[in-house]
């Protein structure tokens, strides 16, 4: 019983624990402590129910909690609910815990971290590096987030806006991350888009399907990272590419253009093309300056750096990213490579190893590396 195992069981155990009526921060609590009881001993005795026995230790957990409380006495009846032994019944409650958490009394990106820890199964430096912030930082938003709804009862659902925020930042570590999220991202976006005829859901899993389309060509049979110029397109998951591209569609013809369908078109031109040299770097351009439109994101800003450099020139791409702040995750490497497209080898190898101790993941930190030894190799032979 691994450790992400374990964690994969946190929405549905919580939301046995809420509908029971937990107030969700205390119930949050509760399970993170049953979860680290799990790692501690399932591994020399694991469960037969894994859900079930996470069920009776963290609803015990929380009644602890309730009796050491000022409240014990409002809540001395939960005792007798205690669930008795045995399977538990498969309920998903994974999508409804994301709205709860989407609280109206929490800011979008407090809702954002809190259901990012206590459902999406990141760690607080993992929500810290995708929000761009000190880890101490998002510490603190944790913590005022849980406070705000500390004896509330999830009862009044947040907005869609939030919930897809989340889930787009789930499928990111799940993707890149050293916790695969990915799947149940895009499993739990087609429920919300089975439910909720918005374009921003369809733009969502669009880009969701077409970039889980090009997962199995990203790594190398040695486990190290292969960019995208260099994958084996005949890896790509055409049927995902297909339906990524349909819902796309749709959605974009509706004339409601948002941020998750111009991120999926730029993803659907770079899954359209046949080969790395006939990709439409124009267009991509084009809707980079769309999403910066809807968003200026620093992201969006970076990655239009990159496209820039590919449509007009190593030169042009550079002078886009002067004009960003050079503390940005992926900044320097971004740097080394269009160095290297412009011919400057030497400053190219010095970003990369820079880049290298940068990096967020040991896969992404080897890439890197090699491609410091690489310039390096070819200027001394």
């Amino acid at each position: 019983m691994n450790e992400v195992l374990i964690r994969s069981l946190t929405p549905s155990v919580l939301g046995v624990l809420v509908r029971r009526g937990a107030d969700f921060a205390a119930a949050e609590d509760a399970v993170q402590e049953a979860l680290i009881e799990a790692v501690r001993v399932w591994e020399a005795d694991p469960p037969r129910d894994p859900k079930g026995w996470l069920v009776t230790v963290a609803w015990r957990k929380f009644l602890d909690a309730t009796r050491a409380d000022s409240a014990r006495r409002r809540r001395e009846d939960l005792v007798d609910q205690e669930p008795e032994p045995g399977p538990a019944a498969e309920v998903d409650d994974t999508l409804q815990l994301y709205f709860l958490c989407a609280h109206p009394s929490l800011t979008p990106s407090s809702a954002v971290a809190l259901t990012l820890r206590a459902i999406g199964g990141l760690t607080t430096r993992q929500i810290a590096q995708a929000y761009l912030v000190p880890e101490a930082t998002m510490a603190q938003r944790i913590s005022r987030a849980k406070r705000t709804v500390s004896g509330v009862r999830f009862e009044q659902p947040g907005d869609v806006a939030t919930v897809l925020r989340v889930l787009y930042l789930v499928f990111n570590e799940g993707y890149s991350g050293d916790v695969d999220l990915a799947a149940e991202a895009i499993r739990l976006t087609r429920q919300l888009a089975a439910a909720i005829d918005h374009p921003e859901v369809a733009g969502l899993l669009a880009l969701m399907l077409l970039h889980h389309a090009r997962r199995a060509g990203r790594i190398a049979p040695d486990g190290s990272l292969v960019p995208l110029a260099e994958q084996d397109r005949s890896r790509w998951d055409t049927g995902l590419i297909a339906e990524g591209v349909g819902i796309l569609q749709a959605a974009l013809a509706r004339d409601r253009l948002g941020e998750f369908q111009a991120q999926a078109a730029v993803a659907a031109l770079h899954a359209d093309a046949p080969t790395a040299e006939e990709t439409d770097w124009v267009q991509i351009v084009e809707w980079y300056d769309e999403l910066m439109r809807l968003t200026d994101s620093p992201v969006a800003r970076l990655n239009r750096a990159v496209a820039v450099g590919e449509a007009d020139g190593a030169r042009a791409g550079l002078a886009a990213l002067g004009e960003l702040d050079d503390s940005l995750p992926r900044y320097t490497a971004v740097s080394a490579y269009l160095h290297e497209r412009d011919g400057d080898l030497v400053t190219a190898a010095r970003l990369y190893a820079e880049a290298a101790d940068k990096a967020s993941n040991l896969a992404e930190r080897d890439h890197l590396t090699r491609q410091a030894a690489r310039l390096n190799a070819g200027r001394n032979s």
